[in-house]
């Protein structure tokens, strides 16, 4: 009897003492999770920081847009005039070319117009035609965007 209590204890034992096969492997699941993670959390970040550059660029554009639009409204008014009760017929060359000052505007600092802004005309049939090209370009710290409208009108 005696015999088979130390058979016992020794079997009991040897159990304690063998090593797990499995033993390990969530070290090595943990790793990778957290390397795919860490990957994840790389691409989503570089993800917002160019989603972020793309609206800074758009926002530019926006002003560029809407610096190049103010030339050619500006060219068009002294083409035009309004309310000095004459009908006559401006030229190209009887009007300044030099384009406003905006970058004091409120919503268009770091713009301007690049002038002279653009004029061409030409009669005919007793119709003078028009061509108006302006050109806007906004730009903060280092980075600059353009924009260029061009317009077309008539005399009546």
């Amino acid at each position: 009897m005696f015999h088979n209590k130390q058979v016992i204890i020794l079997t009991s034992f040897y159990h304690l003492r063998t090593p797990n096969k499995h033993q390990g492997s969530s070290l090595v699941i943990a790793i990778f999770i957290i390397v795919v993670l860490s990957l994840l959390g790389a691409a989503l970040v570089k993800m917002m920081a160019s989603s972020q550059q793309n609206v800074a660029f758009e926002v530019l554009g926006t002003r560029a847009y809407t610096a190049a639009q103010t030339g050619v409204q500006w060219q068009l008014a002294q083409l035009f005039p309004v309310g000095l009760g004459t009908s006559s017929t401006k030229k190209c060359s009887d009007v300044s070319h030099v384009p406003p000052v905006i970058n004091n505007t409120s919503g268009l600092k770091g713009c301007n117009i690049i002038g002279p802004i653009g004029c061409n005309d030409f009669l005919h049939d007793g119709v003078r035609y028009y061509t108006v090209t302006s050109i806007g370009s906004c730009g903060i710290d280092g980075e600059a965007t353009s924009r260029i409208i061009e317009v077309e009108a008539r005399s009546l």
